[in-house]
């Protein structure tokens, strides 16, 4: 286990966007800076490699072995057994609805899928597949947090709420790693087995999991094996990559679960070509290659999970001062929406809201740090449209909340930055 503290100077080092400029990012929620390594790769590949997979010439087996090599590094940053189970395309979200129609004649009648309210790219596709097929939709709701009973928007995603929601016909259980809003880590191993448990107890023909971990892996070690689980997603703009995202998907799935969206004359097999009706873009892919590297060199050790617990302790000194300053302005009117604590469970992903006697919209909010000119944040629902809708009081959906969100090249002065400005908007 690690204990070495990041050496923020070398992080930073490897940004290009955070060398040159003083501009604090605060909406890598959203999406990260990318990786120094990442840009060489992908310049070398459409400078050097640029030409279609699968020939014999030099310059094809050149390109058919980078991305390949692309694919093994995606296979290592979900700990999966093998490339195979290894998809990539344009969006999560675009992978999720592949997905979703490559899974359509495993599903009978009667059967059930549950879904949360959190990002819709984890909700839609599952919503849209249980309207084509006339099956049942139930909702996961997030639920108060007992610890902080005088905040009605202190919720999350608990197990407690899920397992009155499974029966013997609950067929896929769709839900985030991490909330994307609310910036709770999820004990996702935890919550898959005790809802294989239950189902097996209720007699369910088959039960599978897709977990949304694209809020969650630029903060913690992804691991499908351990958690047991069928299908993954994350993407890599937001994992200090390029713009492309990563599906996993168990072997035993490709076999059993899903059709093929190929072409009719391809025989993909059980493989994740089943998932590609098209090819990702290939200079995207041999960019992937550099994102594990530069992780590795976060520990001493050079491995993943040393890496990501430096990444967790450093994120901590980031979300306990805002969190706490936040905490203070109650009286003002401001609610965190999400976990008011710091702790493993939290990320520096942190929402709020300002009510009361005087309230500020969180639009306003957002103008006064976008007039400073050297710090980006940002409001909305962020695509958790439905969470966002069943928050009580209620809120409007146009104004939403505020959302600050941080990673691990984020300093303890940015944020102090950040909090300058939320005194000089709160305490006026």
């Amino acid at each position: 286990m690690s204990s070495v503290a990041l050496d923020i100077a070398s992080v930073r080092s490897a940004f290009p966007a955070l060398t040159n400029s003083d501009y604090i990012f605060a909406d890598n929620a959203g999406g990260s800076q990318c990786l120094a390594g990442v840009v060489d790769a992908l310049s070398d590949y459409l400078l050097n490699t640029n030409v279609q997979l699968g020939a014999d010439y030099s310059v094809s087996v050149a390109s058919t072995q980078r991305v390949a090599e692309g694919v093994e590094a995606t296979k290592e940053l979900f700990n999966a057994a093998s490339a195979d189970e290894i998809s990539l395309g344009s969006s999560s979200t675009m992978l999720v609805e592949n997905l979703a129609r490559a899974i359509d004649a495993d599903l009978l009648g009667g059967e059930e899928i549950i879904v949360t309210g959190e990002h819709e790219a984890n909700g839609g596709p599952w919503k849209k597949l249980a309207q084509r097929r006339g099956l049942t939709v139930k909702i996961w709701q997030a639920t108060q947090l007992i610890q902080s009973q005088n905040n009605p928007y202190a919720v999350a995603l608990q197990l407690d709420a899920l397992l009155p929601l499974i029966t013997a016909n609950t067929r896929l259980v769709a839900f985030p790693g991490c909330s994307n809003l609310l910036g709770s880590i999820m004990p996702i191993k935890e919550i898959i087995a005790a809802v294989r448990a239950k189902a097996k107890e209720l007699g369910s023909r088959k039960i599978e999991f897709c977990v949304d971990c694209v809020a969650y892996a630029p903060h913690r070690r992804v691991d499908v094996r351990d958690w047991d689980v069928d299908y993954c997603v994350f993407s890599m703009y937001k994992v200090y990559g390029p713009h492309i995202g990563a599906l996993y998907t168990r072997r035993t799935s490709l076999q059993n679960s899903l059709s093929s969206l190929a072409h009719h004359f391809l025989d993909a097999g059980p493989n994740s070509s089943k998932l590609q009706p098209g090819g990702p873009g290939y200079e995207l892919v041999f960019g992937c290659t550099a994102i594990p590297k530069y992780l590795r060199s976060l520990a001493p050790s050079g491995s993943l999970e040393d890496a990501f617990i430096a990444i967790a302790e450093h994120e901590q000194t980031l979300v306990t001062p805002l969190l706490s300053y936040l905490r203070s302005q109650e009286a003002r009117g401001v609610r965190i929406v999400g976990d008011e604590s710091p702790g493993p469970s939290r990320v520096p992903t942190i929402s709020f809201v300002v009510q009361g006697d005087k309230p500020i919209a969180s639009r306003d909010i957002v103008r006064v740090f976008d007039s400073k000119g050297n710090i980006g944040i940002r409001y909305g629902h962020f695509y958790a449209y439905t969470l966002v809708e069943q928050l009580e009081p209620k809120l409007n959906l146009n104004d939403a909340i505020v959302r600050i969100s941080l990673v691990h090249y984020n300093t303890v002065k940015e944020v102090q930055s950040i909090i300058d400005v939320l005194k000089d908007i709160l305490e006026q």
